[in-house]
């Protein structure tokens, strides 16, 4: 079932004091809100996250390079969580289409969308991406789905089977009966060996450009540009 969500649905209930935010995250979570502004700049203006939104959301600086990748285009933010992406795509995009299965975290992407007032800009979908795929169309597909929680960074390669909820071969697969523009926003270890695999097993082989994303000089992952031009 694929509901297209209505801002007047919700009545959001909106943590306006910093302090307050504070207290009501839990200390497995502290180091997160510390980097709260780099996850999203207007972050005292109203913005909403649940547990998993905290280690999940793409911090914004990496954010903006990603959505500028895909200037004027159609995008496809296909795990959309609490919208940190589809913000920044919605900024510079001709259209942004974001998905997510719970309709929660759709709920709070449309709320952190008004705060940057871009949230008439965007469609969205409450839905499961891998069924939805055979009605999709667009330019370029984002792929950021889960990484299996904050327990990622304990392995020494993370391998693309280690994703959620297909492992990496079969979702980016399904994504290229799409389109061969994808990126795909990854673990800092993440097994690149892997990534030249999808890219030169495409038919055709695709490019494929590798980005190290550093946030205040620290690597906070790795983002993959497929295409069978530059995207």
């Amino acid at each position: 079932l694929v509901c297209f969500l209505s801002l007047h649905l919700f009545i959001y209930s909106v943590i306006n004091s910093p302090a307050e935010k504070e207290q009501s995250t839990s200390p497995k979570l502290t180091k997160y809100w510390l980097q709260r502004y780099d996850l999203f700049s207007r972050y005292d203006e109203g913005i909403q996250m649940d547990e998993e939104g905290w280690y999940s959301v793409t911090p914004e600086k990496i954010a903006v390079k990603q959505a500028e990748r895909c200037r004027g285009k159609v995008v496809i933010d296909c795990f959309s969580g609490v919208g940190g992406n589809t913000i920044q795509f919605a900024k510079v995009c001709s259209s942004v289409i974001a998905i997510d299965i719970d309709p929660v975290k759709v709920e709070m992407a449309i709320n952190n969308a008004m705060v940057y007032g871009v949230d008439d800009r965007v469609d969205y979908v409450v839905g499961d991406f891998i069924h939805l795929a055979p009605s999709l169309k667009g330019d370029v597909l984002f792929l950021s789905p889960p990484w299996g929680g904050p327990m990622y960074n304990k392995v020494e390669i993370y391998t693309l089977d280690m994703l959620q909820p297909k492992d990496g071969y079969k979702l980016f697969q399904i994504a290229q009966t799409i389109t061969p523009n994808i990126i795909m926003f990854l673990p800092r270890n993440v097994d690149l060996a892997q990534l030249e695999e999808l890219a030169w097993l495409s038919s055709p082989p695709l490019t494929l450009v590798i980005e190290e994303n550093c946030v205040g000089g620290r690597i906070k992952g790795i983002t993959a540009y497929f295409s069978c031009s530059a995207v």
